[in-house]
C-alpha cells in the first residue's frame, strides 16, 4: 500500500473520530426542560416593603428589529418601575433565556446601553451581602445627554450567580462538559441620579427587600444558590 494512501486513511480515521468525540461532547440537554415552569410576571411581587409598581409609568416599546433579537435570545422579559413613599423610583428589568449555548447568551447592559447612544462613564464589580449569600454585582454609570442612569446588574447561569465575563464563560463551559445547556437570568436595577454612590445604596435596599419578599423558588431563579448558604 502506498505511503500517501496510508496517510490519507489515518487522517480520515482521525477526522471521523474527532467528529464522533465532538458530537458526544456537544451539549444536548437543556436544564430549562427539566425544571418546573414559571412566569416572571407572577414570580416577582408587584408590592413589597416600601415599594410598589408605579402605574403611571408606561414601559417603553422597543423597535421591531430589537424586539425580534430579544425574542431569539430570551423566553421571558419583565420590565417594571417601582416607587416608594419618598418618591424614589427604581426601574427593574429581568430577562430569562432557557438556552445559554453559543450565540444565545444574555446581552450585557453595557453593550445594550452603548448601542442606544449612552456612554458608560463608570463600571466595576461589587459584592452585595444578602442573608442568602454574597451576590456578585456589576455597577455601571450610563450617560446620555442630561440623563444619568446608575445601573446595578447580575447574571445567573443555571443555579449560580456569576460575574459577567470570564466567570460567566467558565460556568457555561462547566455545564457544557456535563452535556447540559444551562438557562440564564439577567437582573438589572437602575434609576435616574447624578450621584451613583447614593443610587447604588437605593439599589441595594430595593434588592434586599425584593429578595426577602419572594418565595424561595423564585428567589433561587434570581440569585441562584450559594455554597455557604
Amino acid at each position: 500500500m502506498k505511503k500517501s494512501l496510508i496517510v490519507s486513511l489515518v487522517l480520515g480515521a482521525t477526522m471521523a473520530g474527532s467528529a464522533v468525540v465532538a458530537a458526544a461532547l456537544t451539549p444536548h440537554v437543556k436544564i430549562a426542560d427539566m425544571q418546573a415552569k414559571f412566569n416572571l410576571e407572577d414570580m416577582v411581587p408587584r408590592q413589597f416593603g416600601e415599594w410598589r409598581v408605579d402605574e403611571t409609568i408606561v414601559p417603553l416599546q422597543v423597535d421591531p428589529e430589537t424586539q425580534a433579537k430579544l425574542n431569539r435570545i430570551y423566553n421571558q422579559v419583565l420590565a417594571r418601575t417601582y416607587i416608594n413613599r419618598e418618591g424614589e423610583r427604581i426601574m427593574l428589568s429581568l430577562a430569562y433565556g432557557g438556552d445559554q449555548g453559543d450565540n444565545m447568551g444574555v446581552h450585557k447592559p453595557e453593550i445594550c446601553y452603548a448601542a442606544q447612544g449612552f456612554e458608560i462613564t463608570r463600571q466595576g464589580n461589587d459584592a452585595l451581602h444578602t442573608p442568602y449569600g454574597e451576590l456578585p454585582v456589576k455597577r455601571l454609570m450610563a450617560v446620555n445627554g442630561a440623563r444619568y442612569e446608575p445601573i446595578s446588574y447580575w447574571i445567573t447561569i443555571g443555579n449560580k450567580a456569576v460575574k459577567p465575563g470570564m466567570d460567566q464563560r467558565l460556568t457555561e463551559l462547566k455545564y457544557g462538559l456535563t452535556g447540559t445547556i444551562p438557562d440564564g437570568m439577567l437582573v438589572r436595577i437602575s434609576n435616574i441620579d447624578r450621584d451613583p454612590d447614593s443610587a447604588y445604596k437605593v439599589h441595594d435596599r430595593f434588592i434586599g427587600e425584593l429578595l426577602q419578599a419572594m418565595q424561595a423558588p423564585g428567589r433561587t431563579r434570581l440569585i441562584g444558590v450559594f455554597k455557604d448558604a
